[in-house]
């Protein structure tokens, strides 16, 4: 090809135009970055992704939601809380994440109930509640019990000396009442003798009366539980306050006397009337729940329940325990020519049962749920704080109202993350470490040498 002048330009003006088409087209290609957004997950499982359910959740959360870390300064950490929120902001960018060092808010600690570093608060329409473990199936289920528009209506039994949900003595249940509001549930009193139950109740409690009840009122707590009405019953050792119908009615007998423990001292408590539960079942209100319970002065219980009812232990005292009967004063000793029983007892059940449909349902009743506890002291103002104490109570209460739809989502795990090695693979490798690599490192200095010698 003959170049001439004219060819020469033609040249100059397929490059100069190529540059300017290039440069356009990275320019529009950084534009078009900063409008659309595309991510792509090609782990194996596509374990960085939050699962269908819980994109499901999120495209049904029309608000905004708020997590506030309350993590030290550690990187590590850190990042980890990050990079489980920017699972979920891929699929909801109104998702907010704030950190807080709890070292300089100690107030907010405390208002907030922090104790774990690295807690986490969600914050969704008004409600709020705290996750500990760092994973994908406690932020979404916890999601999910914040997202619920149905009111839940959990009433106090009052007017017979009961722990009030909203007293602020140490033997009150002040705290936890708060605690409670703050998870979105509507909190009531009522007096059987003014009022009856209301329809929408969704659980019914009764703290520690101390004043014998009306026979109009038992006769109101009866129905009620015929008529599959939850129930959770913080009782004290020696106070019936005329229930015994209603303990009958769901097959469980309060053995007398105290429970006493002798493992408590392992934790540092004198008083024998304290009893420490530090093993669960596996149950829904036990889940999760990896911290001691403390009970102050508990009851023993016995259940007898029929076929009518499924009774599960849910907290039962360690061997060394036993139900005290004399005095809790000077020596104490296990009897065994009284009526004393020695340990493992009971002192917390939960009952399950199925109510008689009605004829105008259609759909099956729900499982009726009953929990009993010998104690009710462990929820009061005084010893909420201890151990795992909040968070039976708020699993109970959870259950027992019928809020424990948890999405079962499993674990994305990553299948190149271990390496199984069969009998003939280990001993290749532990005999090619020990044996071939030394004797090969051997033969190449033996090479050398007599190549060096040669010359």
């Amino acid at each position: 090809m003959e170049i001439t002048r004219r060819s020469r330009l033609l040249l100059r003006l397929q490059t100069w135009a190529f540059a300017v088409l290039f440069i356009g087209i990275i320019g529009m290609l950084a534009w078009l970055s900063t409008q659309y957004v595309y991510q792509a997950d090609w782990t194996s499982g596509s374990r960085n992704t939050v699962t269908d359910d819980t994109r499901q959740l999120l495209s049904n959360l029309p608000d905004s939601i708020t997590l506030t870390a309350f993590a030290r300064e550690d990187e590590l950490l850190r990042k980890q809380i990050q990079a489980l929120v920017a699972r979920y902001q891929r699929f909801k960018p109104d998702i907010t994440l704030e950190f807080i060092n709890p070292d300089t808010a100690p107030e907010r600690v405390r208002a907030q109930n922090i104790s774990v570093d690295g807690e986490i608060v969600v914050s969704y329409l008004g409600r709020s509640e705290n996750i500990q473990q760092l994973n994908e199936q406690q932020l979404t289920n916890t999601l999910l019990r914040l997202s619920r528009q149905e009111d839940r209506w959990v009433v106090f039994l009052t007017g017979h000396g009961e722990q009030d949900p909203h007293g602020e003595a140490n033997h009150d249940l002040g705290l936890f009442g708060k605690e409670l509001e703050r998870k979105g549930l509507k909190v009531q009193r009522i007096n059987l003798a003014e009022n009856t139950i209301p329809e929408n109740t969704h659980l019914l409690i009764i703290a520690g009366p101390r004043v014998t009840l009306l026979p109009g009122e038992v006769e109101q707590l009866h129905d009620y539980v015929a008529q599959g009405g939850n129930l959770l019953w913080l009782a004290e050792p020696g106070k019936p306050a005329g229930l015994e119908r209603l303990a009958e009615q769901v097959g469980v007998t309060f053995l007398p006397g105290v429970v006493v423990d002798a493992t408590t001292q392992m934790f540092g408590i004198e008083n024998p009337s304290f009893v420490v539960v530090t093993a669960y079942p596996n149950h829904e209100v036990a889940r999760d729940l990896g911290m001691v319970t403390v009970f102050p002065e508990a009851s023993a219980l016995e259940t007898s329940p029929g076929d009518a009812w499924q009774v599960t232990p849910l907290l039962t005292t360690a061997p060394r325990s036993w139900t005290e009967i004399d005095a809790l004063a000077g020596e104490i000793q296990f009897d065994a020519d009284s009526d004393e029983r020695p340990g493992p007892l009971d002192i917390g059940v939960v009952i399950t049962g199925t109510p008689a449909a009605d004829d105008e349902q259609e759909d099956a009743p729900r499982k009726q749920r009953i929990a009993i506890i010998g104690d009710g002291d462990f929820l009061s103002n005084a010893y909420l704080g201890n151990g795992g104490n909040l968070n039976l109570g708020l699993n109970l209460v959870h259950w027992l109202s019928h809020d424990d739809a948890f999405i079962n989502i499993q674990v994305k795990t990553a299948p190149d993350t271990t390496l199984e090695l069969g009998r003939m693979e280990q001993a290749v490798i532990g005999l090619g470490s020990l044996i071939g690599l030394p004797l090969l490192l051997l033969l190449t200095g033996l090479v050398i040498w007599l190549r060096r010698r040669r010359r």
